[in-house]
């Protein structure tokens, strides 16, 4: 996984930022880190308040790497006055933030529509 690019996904709807991470994310190596964290805090950064909608339907799993990764993009959200949600998480995933507690921090949506009108509400 080099190219960061067709990694993430960043569709815009209104003032909110739908960030969808490729199913390979689950190999994003600690080295890398940084290089993904710029080109999904970067927008989020250049928002008044920022809106992240995390759409996690093309991974099925992923690992501490990309945890790390939401966790900082939640506080970046939280400082700014913001909110992230998740949405589509697979089971494996959705057991994952729950073994963690990680499904007490964010809202965690079915859809990614759902979380749209949740966030606009």
């Amino acid at each position: 996984m080099t190219d960061f690019n067709d990694s993430f996904q960043l569709n815009w709807h209104g003032n909110t930022v739908v960030i969808t991470p490729a199913s390979d994310i689950e190999n994003l190596k600690w080295d890398l880190i940084e290089q993904a964290a710029e080109i999904v805090m970067g927008p989020i950064g250049e928002q008044e308040v920022p809106i992240v909608v995390f759409d996690l339907s093309e991974v099925s799993y992923f690992g501490s790497v990309f945890l790390a990764l939401l966790l900082r993009c939640h506080k970046l959200v939280k400082t700014r006055g913001g909110e992230l949600v998740l949405c589509g998480a697979s089971q494996l995933a959705l057991e994952l933030l729950h073994i963690t507690a990680l499904d007490t921090l964010w809202a965690i949506y079915e859809t990614k529509e759902a979380a749209l009108e949740a966030v606009r509400a």
